[in-house]
């Protein structure tokens, strides 16, 4: 393949773009109601967590196929329409669903879990990251080409972490198969962890165990910890206040370019050669 030449006249300071970001935290504290606070969403439903949204929200039916979510991508590719935030609510339940989805491909073996699937030795899980990839390639282009800001929501757990130079220690992380969080956190603009504060309670003899106590509040915290998977490329070095309908990462999302970008016809979003489970 031949090589595109380059010069120095290409060079230019970056465009202002929309953001794509991931929310992540433990379920019930508020990570799809933050979401919403984005410019002009809609909600893609993998799972049904929007029960009352606010005025400006539009959601999608409950996906319950891969099929119907990238049928939903591609619908806001190529159709008119005024939205300038799109939510995948959730990627964990979209996870859930690629992996029955992987399984029940392979009919000859018919695996019991993700693990046995196609073979085994961590087949299963390349394939179900495949299609995490796909997401967030389709994610990303919609963006360019609507003009869109992404997010990407995501439950939190804990994992292990065991490095070289360090003792082992606990971290959240996405609730995915490991070989998939890399789509969401690596090449994102914004990993915010979103967490209830807490105070603990000193224990006792007569008290008992410490006891972690808090009076409902949260922080959003977005800058490298060892605590939890979290990153941003704005600047912010410090926990940001979870405060009910202000989004604090409004003035990120300042877009210079006007209007709607038009539809790339040179790209096929419904490749149904993209849709193959079969190994």
């Amino acid at each position: 393949m031949d090589s595109v030449p380059v010069s120095l006249s290409q060079f230019a300071r970056p465009e202002s773009r929309p953001k794509i970001f991931t929310i992540t935290g433990e379920g019930g504290v508020g990570k799809t109601s933050l979401a919403c606070l984005f410019p002009n969403p809609v909600v893609i439903r993998i799972e049904d967590g929007v029960t009352t949204a606010m005025d400006n929200v539009i959601c999608s039916p409950v996906i319950t196929s891969s099929d119907q979510l990238f049928e939903c991508i591609n619908a806001l590719a190529t159709e008119e329409h005024d939205r300038k935030t799109v939510i995948f609510d959730s990627i964990t339940q979209a996870n859930v669903l690629f992996e029955k989805e992987v399984i029940a491909s392979d009919k000859e073996r018919a695996p019991a879990s993700i693990n046995q699937a196609l073979g085994g030795f961590n087949a299963g899980n390349s394939a179900v990251s495949e299609i995490h990839g796909r997401l967030r390639e389709w994610a990303g282009k919609l963006s360019t080409v609507k003009n869109m800001h992404v997010v990407f929501i995501a439950h939190a757990e804990d994992m292990k972490v065991d490095l070289p130079d360090a003792d082992p220690y606990t971290r959240y992380t996405l609730r995915l198969n490991k070989k998939s969080v890399s789509h969401y956190t690596d090449n994102v603009d914004c990993v915010a962890f979103v967490k209830l504060s807490r105070v603990l309670k000193t224990g006792t003899k007569k008290d008992g165990p410490k006891k972690a106590l808090g009076d409902g509040s949260r922080i959003i915290t977005c800058h490298s910890a060892p605590a939890q998977v979290s990153k941003n490329r704005f600047g912010i070095k410090v926990d940001l206040p979870f405060t009910e309908n202000v989004n604090p990462f409004a003035e990120y999302l300042k877009i210079d370019k006007t209007g709607v970008i038009s539809y790339d016809p040179q790209y096929d979003y419904m490749d149904p050669s993209l849709q193959t489970l079969n190994p």
